[in-house]
């Protein structure tokens, strides 16, 4: 019998996880079904001694068919561990991006939020919205602001524009999606179906 192949080169992670899992899947169901048949054959040499012969030779066909589909069914699971290595090393690489970026806006945000404490300090006037962003950021250094601005007395104070400018959000991608569309390193063992495994074992 020949065996039907699937085309695996340069699959997606995402695409090559979900179809070595199914095979695994496949697999480890025939091998129950298998190991079922290898028991009951092994009842049957206890059970009838004269037919020992016949039942001891199909019990030796099962086994090398477990073999096989164990053997077949190890690959797939080892290619499984190396998608994941690679899942997790795209899923990083997205991650540590957001991360490096978000570290950036946040000592942006630091800076701006001290220069208006400092501006308040001075008697400046600033947009409320600033204020605002400072008294939720730290109240107490807002209200030490505050009174200090109080006491400058300014005949003319300063006005500010406000320092956070409108922007657009930076898009991110997702982590997910990055790590499975993601194009698999390495290619993975022949698609083979487990009932070609078995038929082989036949065929040898």
């Amino acid at each position: 019998m020949q065996n039907k192949y699937k085309d695996v080169m340069g699959l997606k992670i995402g695409e090559a996880q979900k179809l070595y899992r199914e095979q695994v899947r496949s697999y480890q169901n025939q091998k129950i079904l298998v190991s079922k048949k290898l028991q009951d054959m092994k009842k049957k040499m206890e059970t009838a001694p004269d037919d020992r012969e016949k039942f001891a030779s199909e019990a030796a066909t099962l086994e090398l068919t477990l073999e096989a589909l164990d053997e077949k069914q190890t690959q797939y699971q080892d290619y499984l561990s190396k998608l994941a290595d690679q899942y997790c090393a795209h899923w990083n690489a997205a991650v540590a991006e957001q991360q490096g970026d978000a570290a950036k806006e946040y000592a942006a945000d630091m800076a701006k939020l001290i220069e208006v404490a400092r501006r308040i300090m001075k008697g400046g006037i600033v947009p409320a919205a600033d204020e605002k962003k400072l008294m939720e950021f730290d109240n107490e250094l807002y209200q030490t602001a505050k009174s200090i601005g109080a006491m400058a007395r300014r005949q003319k104070r300063e006005k500010y524009d406000s320092l956070w400018e409108e922007k657009e959000k930076k898009e991110y991608d997702d982590p997910q999606e990055v790590a499975e569309n993601a194009t698999a390193a390495t290619q993975g063992p022949e698609i083979v179906e487990a009932a070609d495994t078995m038929a082989s074992v036949l065929d040898a």
